[in-house]
């Protein structure tokens, strides 16, 4: 190894171990026996994650996000994959700028994108509301699953379509038999991701979020507010899992270089 390896490996251990540290430090807050936030804990016990287990706001917040994330994952897909098709497959005037208006929301810092989406949901009554979360949402992963699957449909091979049209199938059954269940790995990969985006989207949900209709991440926002325990740390232990978990299924089933169209 050259000099210049070292250091770059160097500099790049550095940086896992900066992104790697705050981890480290949840993960043993977690366990926590103390009754306030102590680092290092002054002793260790499972305290947390039994009071999280009993902890009905939280556990409410939870299921309300999983239930918007399904939503919005379905959604999402429905309204990104044709989209993705069609600029994928398609040849029409206009592409490039109809991609980069699908896109343009990535670009956009989320505390802009909550903002006008709070100022455009308030005269129409979608503040505080389910269907606003939902529609809030989307606007973060709409553009994502567009842009993962615009990848993967462009990877496709075009002759193996190009041959099931030639054999007399219609555009539509060639779309469903042919093209989407070879794009198969990229849509388990969207919809995993689109589920993590909006379970964890944050900034948009405390714009729009209200009593009755609090997620998970703006529950938790509220609760450290004004409370100094480790609690959240053991429900972010939770969540962290969750997510690795999330991620190993799809490396399982599809691999994750696969799934992103490499």
């Amino acid at each position: 190894m050259t000099g210049a390896g070292r250091v770059l490996s160097s500099f790049a251990a550095l940086v896992y171990v900066l992104i790697l540290a705050p981890i480290v430090v949840v993960v043993m807050l977690a366990f926590s026996a103390d009754n306030f936030i102590l680092f290092p804990p002054s002793g260790y016990s499972l305290r947390c994650f039994n009071q999280l287990a009993s902890n009905g706001p939280l556990l409410t917040a939870l299921w309300l996000s999983v239930r918007i994330a399904a939503v919005v994952t379905l959604l999402s897909l429905a309204v990104g994959v044709p989209a993705a098709l069609a600029l994928a497959k398609g040849r029409f005037v206009g592409k490039d700028a109809l991609t980069g208006f699908f896109l343009a929301p990535l670009l956009l810092p989320t505390l802009i994108t909550g903002l006008a989406l709070l100022l455009f949901f308030s005269p129409l009554k979608l503040t505080a509301t389910l269907p606003g979360l939902v529609l809030g949402h989307m606007t973060v992963t709409v553009p994502f699953v567009i842009r993962m699957m615009t990848t993967a449909l462009a990877n496709l091979p075009d002759d193996i379509e190009a041959a099931a049209a030639t054999l007399g199938a219609t555009p539509w059954r060639v779309v469903r038999r042919v093209t989407l269940p070879l794009a198969t790995p990229g849509l388990i990969a969207c919809a995993c991701l689109s589920f993590l985006l909006s379970f964890d989207e944050t900034v948009i949900s405390l714009f729009i979020a209200g009593p009755r209709a609090s997620t998970l991440p703006v529950e938790m926002v509220r609760y450290v507010e004004g409370r100094t325990d480790p609690l959240i740390a053991a429900l972010s232990v939770v969540l962290i899992v969750a997510t690795l978990a999330v991620v190993l299924v799809v490396e399982r089933l599809v691999g994750v270089a696969r799934a992103v169209g490499k």
